[in-house]
């Protein structure tokens, strides 16, 4: 029976590499996917992981029907077999519910791959959406560790290396950090609540004073 599958996980743990693999093994047997992304750090209508892999994606806007738009492509001839959509912790809930439609109404799987929670360890709408309606929620077993070797279980917005817990839910940026620029660093649960990055953590080691520890 075809599903609708959540693949989900904290940055650096291999969603995008995990989206292109399914691409690659799939289009090698002759089926046709349709691959949706939205806001992918290769920039518009891109499906890229850090790896280095990329490949051309359709760009979900606010306003896509993403079931229609399955539907639009099948009515005037096209191929779909399945379809994938990367970064879907930002589309909007009725976006899922559209991906959802495409796996009970068509009868494509549907692979969906996302973040689960933001930088204030808040859901994502789409996640969340995702997370409710799923046949499957798959945790990617490619841990990603946080700057003092522990498993990282949260993402951490940066601005010149310090976290920050404010600000839009939304803001693309990349785990590269770099001067005046906004990065994403991922943290196990207690150095995300001290909110202690590696830069922080650098800094720490080269004063005389004690790790400095948020309040709780």
């Amino acid at each position: 029976m075809p599903e609708l599958v959540f693949f989900s996980g904290t940055m650096d743990c291999g969603k995008s590499t995990l989206a292109l693999q399914i691409e690659h093994n799939r289009s090698a047997r002759g089926l046709q996917g349709m691959i949706f992304t939205r806001d992918d750090r290769a920039g518009e209508g891109k499906l890229s992981s850090r790896l280095g892999l990329v490949t051309d994606a359709v760009e979900v806007a606010d306003d896509l029907d993403v079931y229609a738009y399955v539907v639009d492509h099948l009515s005037q001839g096209g191929k779909v077999d399945y379809v994938i959509a990367d970064e879907a912790q930002f589309l909007a809930p009725g976006q899922i519910d559209q991906l959802a439609r495409i796996v009970d109404d068509l009868e494509l799987d549907v692979y969906a791959f996302g973040i689960t929670t933001d930088f204030r360890s808040k859901l994502f709408p789409g996640s969340q959406r995702l997370v409710e309606l799923a046949d499957r929620v798959e945790v990617l077993q490619v841990e990603a560790l946080c700057w003092c070797g522990a498993r990282a279980t949260h993402n951490a917005r940066t601005v010149n290396g310090e976290m920050v817990v404010e600000g839009a839910q939304v803001v693309v940026g990349d785990v590269d950090q770099a001067e005046d620029r906004i990065g994403y660093e991922v943290l196990c649960r207690r150095h995300h609540r001290r909110r202690m990055t590696s830069a922080g953590a650098r800094a720490a080691a080269l004063s005389p004073d004690v790790l400095p520890v948020a309040p709780a």
